[in-house]
């Protein structure tokens, strides 16, 4: 049913409204593009929400954090909304599903476990979670980590689980000297190893990251920004000088670099 000029004249709406709305965009008098879609077609759109989820998390902005959380939901809604016309699960299958979960591996608070500190809480949460999904061994725990995960973060998190048995540098320091370690192989291995080393390398150095203490993609990320943000002002530098970036050589643009940093330093 078309939504009434009463409900599109509403100064707020509710979780409900998202859901009649959806279901009109998805109905035979609603929009061909919304009506042609199915999970597979969604599937990219919900990792791009994800994603500009977590870049308006970072700007700070609440009203663009609010607005990317609403694209977010969508995806949600719009993946129900088709499981619901085929039968599969609803919207409401969706939601008990999740208010189950919570209850059953927060079991420090709804059950017999204690948990009097975050790291608590959290072991309570893996030993739940592994409960459910029916993993027998701690390879069972690594190997769920999805293989979709950006790899950084998925080194990352497979490290994390094999820490939790145990199955870690004592000292960020051994990190360290496995990277130095995967270097030096790196440099021996022949062209048909080189791919290889040069992962083994790259896990290493998220392990030395994870060790004292940072998450390696929001450190890669910080510097990459940072890399844009530099490379913006040496841009600026050169046409101040009447150049084009792309018209110096290597050392002329190096120079331009270290004058960069070095105003970076001036402005701490």
């Amino acid at each position: 049913m078309k939504p009434d000029r009463q409900f599109l004249e509403k100064e707020s709406f509710t979780f409900a409204d998202v859901v009649t709305l959806m279901a009109y965009l998805r109905s035979d008098t609603g929009c061909p593009w919304d009506r042609k879609q199915d999970h597979m077609s969604l599937r990219q759109n919900l990792i791009e929400e994800a994603y500009e989820g977590i870049d308006a998390i970072l700007s700070g902005d609440p009203a663009r954090i609010a607005d990317e959380m609403g694209d977010v939901l969508m995806q949600v809604v719009f993946h129900a909304q088709i499981g619901s016309e085929a039968g599969t699960f609803s919207i409401e299958d969706v939601t008990t599903g999740l208010c189950k979960k919570l209850i059953r591996r927060h079991t420090h608070l709804f059950g017999t476990d204690a948990a009097n500190s975050e790291k608590d809480a959290l072991r309570t949460w893996e030993k739940n979670k592994k409960t459910e999904k029916g993993h027998v061994t701690d390879t069972d725990v690594l190997a769920d980590v999805p293989r979709a995960l950006p790899a950084l973060t998925r080194a990352y998190k497979v490290q994390k689980k094999a820490a939790s048995v145990g199955f870690d540098w004592p000292e960020a320091s051994g990190a360290k000297e496995k990277i130095l370690e995967e270097l030096g192989e790196i440099a021996a291995a022949g062209p048909a190893e080189k791919e290889e080393e040069a992962g083994d390398f790259l896990f290493a150095v998220v392990n030395y990251v994870r060790l004292l203490g940072f998450e390696p993609e929001v450190a890669l990320s910080r510097s990459t920004e940072k890399f844009i943000h530099r490379f913006r002002q040496m841009e600026g530098l050169a046409d101040e000088q009447g150049s084009a970036l792309s018209s110096l050589d290597l050392a002329a643009m190096d120079k331009l670099w270290e004058r960069v940093k070095q105003q970076e330093h001036y402005e701490d």
